[in-house]
Parts: C-alpha cells; structure tokens; sequence
C-alpha cells in the first residue's frame, strides 16, 4: 500500500493531517504532521508511537522513522492548503516561467479554477497547480 494513501487514512482517525512525506536515500522515513493547534513533541511521539507499531504490521520498509511539525516555513502542496492559508506570505517556484521569472514572493489570495491567486507586490498573479514546482509559508517576524 501507498505510504501516503495509509496515512491519509490513519493520521486523521488520531486527530492530524498529513503535511508531507519524504523517504530519504538512506531509508529514512520523515512524516510531518499538523493539526490546528500546532504541534507539541508529545503529538510526535504518539504518531511516532502508533505508526511503528501500524508499518509493523502493514510491512513499510524503512530504517528510521522521524514525526515532525511542518514548521514555520510550512510546504503547501494541496489546494486545502492554500485555501486555509489565504492572507499568508508564501514563496513559490514554477515548473515553468511565467511573466519570466519562476519564483515568486507574495501574498497568497485563494485557488479559484485549480489555480493560485498570489499577490505579488499590487500585482495578482494566477498560477495553474500544475506548474507549481514547490511552494511554502514564508514566515513573518
């Protein structure tokens, strides 16, 4: 079974979401969770705790298992995401240029027609979801 498809099925049931998933050349298995109220080291260790013993018995391979926060710079990767963080600052590359460039810095103001609505300086920028490359928060201090 898909890790990712397993956890989406799992994490919720525990009260969480599933930001992310990396599988690391040397078979390190890093799962960040969230949950509305952010994340203590407590919620990593019962996830941790829990799906140990759940890859056990559905046989994931991997050596090593981290549980984290997504931390302040937060990967966006759903359109979920970029809906419940609209108003935020976020920075995100294309696959492609757009207006000549692949990166941007901007506020982000929705996802209408599987595009994102990005205001970049007084600019509105659409990027369709498709040729977004990587996007995260860009944390404000």
């Amino acid at each position: 079974m898909n890790i990712e498809s397993l956890l989406d099925k799992t994490l919720p049931g525990l009260g969480y979401e599933c930001v992310d998933v990396e599988l690391t050349p040397q078979g390190t298995l890093r799962i960040f969770i969230d949950k509305p109220e952010g994340i203590t080291v407590d919620d990593c260790a019962l996830v941790s705790n829990h799906l140990s013993r759940l890859f056990m018995v559905e046989e994931v391979d991997y050596k090593r298992l981290e549980v984290s926060s997504p931390g302040l710079d937060r990967v966006l990767k759903k359109e979920k995401d970029f809906v419940r963080f609209a108003g935020s600052l976020a920075r995100v590359q294309t696959r492609l240029p757009q207006n000549g460039q692949k990166k941007f810095v901007g506020r982000i103001k929705g996802f209408e027609n599987n595009a994102l609505i990005l205001m970049v300086k007084d600019e509105e920028v659409m990027i369709e979801a498709g040729n977004i490359e990587r996007a995260r928060l860009k944390p404000e201090f």
